[in-house]
């Protein structure tokens, strides 16, 4: 118990990852993962602030949350933060215009967005979207530009759901990637500004926050590279073959 005391001494803020942390996924809109919803609730009445910090890109996140709030969490939109906002205002800032590979539930998020004669390429967790059609579109866009701009949001393998274990956007980023000889620039876990965006809305410093996920490289080691503290939970898409690639306590 000491050693819990010591590792968590200065814990001003805790981010929570949502998929595979709070939830899983799949028919229905999924399931709450037992214990979850107490330990958020837990989590909002005691002196730390709380965040939830999401890769989820097949849902807005006014959807997202609505979808919570069903299973019980307590939580608002203002409290999320997902990479399809900050996207958008990264596009904003730079004058892109994107030719979207995205999922139907988050193309709302776009919908400030100038889509025309695209400039440059965003992808997310397309789902039955990732068609070999829309995939070449992609890459016929980027081919295309003489400076060709990648964004994708998030880089994660996999995911777990109800049903089981699925494709995330990773493995397609890193598709479009080979195939065009160029690096994406990630929007969201693992990426630093993601993390320190997350931050600058709770009002804490790296060094006072923990970062709660199931994805070893993406939640836990994205956090720690930014100089967070982080816990990896049991659930979601954890498993046992991560634990050798955990770093010394």
């Amino acid at each position: 118990m000491a050693a819990w005391g010591e590792r968590l001494a200065g814990v001003r803020g805790v981010l929570l990852d949502i998929s595979g942390v709070l939830y899983d996924g799949g028919e229905g809109g999924g399931a709450a993962i037992a214990g979850s919803v107490e330990a958020v609730a837990r989590l909002k009445r005691s002196r730390l602030k709380v965040r939830f910090c999401t890769n989820e890109s097949q849902k807005s996140r006014a959807d997202l949350v609505g979808l919570l709030r069903r299973l019980g969490f307590d939580v608002s939109e203002g409290e999320v933060t997902a990479p399809a906002p900050a996207a958008c205002l990264i596009l904003k800032q730079r004058g892109l215009r994107p030719h979207l590979l995205v999922h139907d539930g988050v193309r709302s998020e776009f919908d400030q967005i100038d889509t025309s004669n695209p400039n440059c390429v965003v992808i997310a967790d397309a789902g039955e979207g990732f068609s070999y059609q829309n995939m070449n579109k992609a890459f016929q866009v980027l081919m295309e530009l003489e400076n060709p701009v990648l964004f994708s949001l998030g880089k994660g393998r996999y995911y777990k759901e109800t049903s089981g274990l699925m494709l995330d956007v990773g493995p397609y980023m890193k598709a479009l990637e080979y195939a065009c000889g160029i690096e994406a620039e990630v929007v969201g876990k693992p990426s630093p500004e993601f993390f320190k965006s997350a931050l600058q809305e709770m009002g804490v410093e790296a060094h006072e926050a923990i970062m709660i996920g199931d994805d070893i490289v993406g939640d836990v080691g994205g956090a720690q590279r930014y100089g967070m503290r982080a816990l990896q939970v049991r659930t979601g898409k954890f498993r046992p073959s991560d634990e050798p690639t955990l770093p010394p306590s």
